[in-house]
């Protein structure tokens, strides 16, 4: 031992290891500091880390070589042999070390196309959590409400702890509240922890079983019965939360463990009155093209709520979001709408200035209703702080970013809400989307089908599939499909209505085009760009284009009255001006809708709206096509073939719609079609 210690001191081993561990933690601090500023992904920096790791190895092995030979030195050579032998390394323990992937390669396996439905395995952290949907043992199937409710509650409350890596109930709600393969789900969800539960509510008695489980173990590692009267189950929620966090070993802040252990309300009426809301706002939330009929309903529940308690901040934060809900997706796009937004996100954040539910309101108000994107991004940092785990922030995020026409930072945000949130159904939904925004339609069909696959209705998912199918080659047979599967009775088939017509209108079948309008009545429609559309004012043309002028002529005089009001109420809005453009149009007042369709782009221009832009652009080249202003129209489709937007304009689509019929026989549009049909050969081409 003495022997060997006098070799150790000769060679300078430890004086070589502590310089090599000092080096590399230098290196390490300095890596962190370019990879937050370059976004680099936990992958890469794991990799580094552990190519280091190889490199101390090979360092003391070359200190003890070059002590044998009683030099000090290393050559160029064998630095060259380190750096080598570093890479290799690195490389090969990155090969063989379990459950290690980059957020890159685990993108590329979620966007592999048709195959892609094949569950992906992420990376579990010892910290990682799901809660899986909460038995309703109830006797009365009405109250599967509060089973919900008090899952999503405690779910929230844990992703607000930032030690802790929760993945969201739209990823877990597909499972089974106890899944046949505990550790399968759990793989799939990329988590290493479980926790399962159970709510029976009978009158006022509330009784609530929860149990967190090591998933690959089977191991439990907390559980806890609650047997609570309604006015006195606020703080179960809470007390799981720090329970969960306790078994996890995750340390809270001190700010963390006093919003953890709030109580949201006291009142046992307003509490259920919120739980009943929940359940219809989540519904908006997961299907928002559901939003006209749920959103309604939540808001009435969650005002109930507010009266009961004037205090309840989650509650006037979330009837801030279903105000919001109903004005962007629900197509109620009046001043009063956003203002009772507004009202509602400034109580809630009055009342909890912490409250990341209430910056997030005030984040979607500031974009949705204003475009005011910058406002929103600072709302949203401000919600991020309290609400680390939430892949809504990421993914609203990367809404804004292409509504900017930053499409490829988009793209790398909606991976990263992926990331967050493996069987999340809603970042490849928006991954295809802006891939087809930027006419990568082989990309769009592989992530829409990944999100397809990833969620229990996929009936939006499958028309927007279509629709991208159509503006890549016209193909309309995946449309028809998807238009065929919706029952014609059901709420699926009322809400992708402006769908079921879209289809008609293409395939040139004006009649039936004109019922579907007919039959909307009242509910608004919106485009894949939320432009907001009229069935009034599409049914009108739709008769025009089967040759019933007589039919279609009062419902043009109808939507122009309805469209003037609105303009007056809303001059800064492009949406009524849009439809005033047609309405003239239809009737045969050529210098109006000229003069109404150039009002609209003006106040929607590209520069302001990246995705709505162009759609307003679009709209107003069939105006001008339709009165005759045909080098107007040209002019405007040849710039929107030159910007990304795949997803409003295309050379197929083109070729397809009847808007365009004006145009056909023009040779300008012709040669338009030919330079831009050559120059995009290998448009939707996939890209690495």
């Amino acid at each position: 031992m003495t022997d060997l210690l006098r070799r150790l001191r000769e060679r300078k081993l430890v004086q070589w290891a502590l310089a090599y561990i000092a080096f590399a933690f230098a290196l390490l601090q300095g890596l962190d500091i370019i990879a937050q500023q370059f976004g680099w992904a936990d992958g890469v920096r794991r990799g580094i880390t552990i190519a280091l790791a190889v490199g101390l190895f090979v360092t003391l092995v070359l200190a003890w070589y070059h002590g044998e030979r009683g030099a000090q030195r290393v050559s160029g050579t064998e630095l060259s042999i380190l750096a080598l032998l570093l890479a290799i390394g690195g490389a090969i323990l990155w090969r063989v070390a379990p459950g290690v992937k980059t957020p890159d390669s685990q993108t590329a396996t979620i966007e592999a196309g048709p195959a892609a439905a094949a569950p992906v395995r992420i990376a579990a952290g010892s910290n990682s959590i799901a809660v899986l949907p909460f038995e309703n043992l109830s006797r009365d199937p009405d109250n599967a409400y509060f089973a919900e409710g008090i899952q999503d509650e405690i779910l929230t409350r844990l992703a607000k702890i930032g030690a802790l890596k929760v993945i969201s109930r739209t990823s877990t709600q597909q499972y089974a509240a106890k899944p046949a393969n505990l550790p399968e789900a759990a793989r799939q969800l990329g988590v290493a922890n479980i926790l399962e539960g159970s709510v029976q509510k009978a009158g006022s008695a509330v009784h609530i079983n929860v149990q967190l489980i090591r998933a690959e173990s089977d191991e439990h590692l907390w559980a806890e019965s609650y047997d609570r009267k309604l006015d006195d189950v606020f703080g179960v929620e809470a007390e799981v939360a720090q329970a969960v966090a306790d078994a996890l070993n995750a340390k809270l802040l001190p700010e963390e463990g006093a919003r953890t252990a709030r109580m949201p309300t006291r009142n046992s009426e307003a509490y259920d009155l919120y739980l009943r809301g929940l359940a219809h706002f989540n519904r908006a939330n997961d299907q928002y093209n559901y939003a006209y009929l749920e959103a309604p309903e939540a808001i009435a529940l969650f005002d109930k709520a507010l009266e009961k308690d004037p205090g309840f901040a989650l509650a006037a934060a979330a009837l801030a979001r279903s105000h919001i809900y109903m004005y962007w997706f629900g197509g109620d796009r009046t001043s009063a709408r956003l203002a009772a937004t507004k009202a509602a996100a400034d109580r809630a954040i009055e009342l909890q200035p912490d409250l990341g539910e209430g910056h997030y309101a005030l984040a979607l108000h500031a974009y949705w209703g204003y475009r005011d994107y910058d406002t929103a991004l600072k709302e949203l940092a401000l919600a991020r702080q309290t609400w680390p785990n939430s892949s809504e922030i990421e993914q609203i995020d990367a809404a804004i970013v292409r509504r900017q026409g930053r499409f490829d930072l988009a793209i790398k945000g909606f991976k990263r809400a992926a990331e967050f949130d493996p069987r999340n159904s809603g970042p490849q939904f928006d991954l295809g989307l802006t891939y087809g925004h930027l006419r990568r339609y082989a990309d769009a069909d592989q992530a829409l089908v990944r999100s397809a696959s990833l969620t229990a209705e996929p009936a939006l998912t499958l028309i927007r599939r279509g629709e991208n199918q159509a503006f890549w080659n016209g193909d309309l047979v995946p449309m028809r499909n998807a238009v065929a599967a919706l029952k014609p009775d059901s709420g699926a088939y009322k809400a992708m209505g402006y769908n079921v017509y879209e289809l008609a209108w293409w395939q040139r079948d004006f009649v039936s085009a004109a019922r579907t309008a007919e039959a909307a009545g009242e509910q608004h429609w919106y485009d894949s760009t939320n432009l907001l559309l009229q069935p009034v004012l599409l049914a009108a043309q739709a008769y025009a284009a089967a040759g019933d002028n007589a039919t279609a002529e009062p419902l043009f005089l109808k939507i122009k009255d309805s469209m003037q009001a609105a303009a007056r109420a809303r001059p800064d809005d492009s949406d009524p001006h849009l439809a005033l453009a047609f309405a003239n149009a239809g009737l045969g007042l050529r210098d109006e809708a000229i003069a109404e369709a150039r009002k609209a782009m003006s106040l929607m221009p590209v520069s302001r709206d990246a995705v709505s832009g162009p759609a307003v652009q679009s709209a107003a080249a069939k105006i001008f096509a339709s009165v005759g202003a045909k080098d107007e129209a040209i002019d405007l489709i040849g710039q929107l073939l030159q910007i990304p937007c795949g997803r409003v304009l295309s050379v197929a689509l083109l070729k397809l719609d009847p808007a365009w019929d004006p145009l056909r026989k023009d040779a300008r549009f012709e040669k338009l079609l030919a330079d831009a049909n050559a120059k995009s050969g290998s448009e939707g081409s996939a890209k690495p």
